[in-house]
């Protein structure tokens, strides 16, 4: 007897058997992300399925709706909607597999599995026409509310920081400078959560792409970034920019990128401070706010990048170390 431990649960299992006559055989939950959204995985006929469950007075299945048809256009690897029920917030989508890029990265994989994701990343930024996909875009406005989560909630709530004038001056000025080398990006169509918990890994088609309902149009590095600069892995840096020039030369083929490598690799570490400072941010907030205290886990490999990378542009010099002298010892207080 398949069983449900909640009113969802049961509502979705009605669904499935009721509204979509499928003869439920397995019923479980598959994940949960760092939004409202939860995932089960079930089975029908020997036939396995994710259900997609968006409380829809918290998420709206629509984005993903419409972002899905746009990537599987552009012949990236989505999983297909087989039903739908949006009033409800469910989603019946073909089921990946259990694992993800992360499960299956080490030494030895690395390479192909990454290459495998930046390739479908090109194939992504070069399919999908940015004037006519009607994707919202990556304003400055949205920058910055993205690095104020780091001041909000991770320096002053988790770390308890009472920032003086001259330390917000100083977060202003960096933060200006990022969103200022954002913006002058080549804009194309972002995932914006390009990373190795959100590529799945499969035998055929790899990787298959998750996750990817708040896509925009914004910065060229940002989803190589995400990926390589993983919030959940570390690399060395002369490793990633042995994977970053072929990505690189890749854009450039594609005139998707005029400048030099190096203008580039600026881009791509100016853009990773700012994804970064948001995630921290992020991390922080899923702790206080959720009471999801296991993305703590994550901030001191992800400050650790911001620390490491804006040692070497002398516009965030102050920045540098305004984190080594107050942000670093506040935050080993608390993590």
């Amino acid at each position: 007897m398949i069983t449900a431990t909640d009113d969802r649960a049961k509502a979705i299992l009605q669904w499935l058997t009721n509204d979509l006559n499928l003869d439920i055989t397995q019923f479980e939950t598959a994940s949960s992300d760092a939004s409202f959204r939860r995932y089960f995985r079930t089975q029908h006929q020997q036939q396995h399925y994710i259900v997609m469950d968006a409380p829809p007075d918290k998420e709206d299945t629509a984005p993903f709706i419409k972002v899905a048809q746009l990537f599987a256009q552009a012949q990236v690897n989505v999983p297909d909607i087989i039903a739908q029920n949006s009033q409800q917030g469910f989603l019946l989508l073909e089921d990946f597999g259990p694992f993800c890029l992360l499960d299956k990265l080490n030494a030895t994989t690395a390479e192909v599995l990454y290459k495998d994701a930046l390739d479908s990343l090109i194939t992504l930024q070069k399919n999908v026409d940015i004037h006519s996909c009607e994707l919202p875009h990556y304003t400055s406005e949205l920058l910055q509310t993205e690095l104020q989560l780091f001041s909000d909630w991770f320096l002053q709530q988790q770390c308890s920081l009472t920032l003086n004038n001259d330390q917000k001056d100083i977060i202003n000025a960096s933060d200006a400078f990022l969103v200022s080398s954002a913006l002058q990006q080549t804009q194309v169509c972002v995932h914006r959560d390009y990373h190795s918990r959100n590529l799945m890994y499969l035998s055929a088609k790899n990787p298959g792409i998750i996750d990817f309902q708040d896509a925009v149009i914004g910065p060229v590095t940002y989803d190589a970034v995400s990926l390589l600069r993983d919030c959940y892995i570390n690399w060395p840096d002369e490793q990633i920019e042995s994977w970053l020039l072929p990505y690189y030369q890749q854009l450039k083929q594609a005139s998707l990128v005029s400048c030099d490598f190096d203008q580039f690799k600026r881009d791509f570490d100016l853009m990773g401070i700012q994804r970064h400072l948001k995630a921290i941010g992020i991390f922080s907030r899923l702790n206080i706010r959720d009471g999801k205290s296991a993305y703590l886990n994550d901030i001191p490999r992800t400050l650790n990048y911001v620390i490491n990378i804006s040692q070497h542009y002398p516009a965030l010099q102050e920045f540098h170390n305004f984190l080594v002298d107050s942000v670093l010892p506040a935050s080993k207080n608390v993590l």
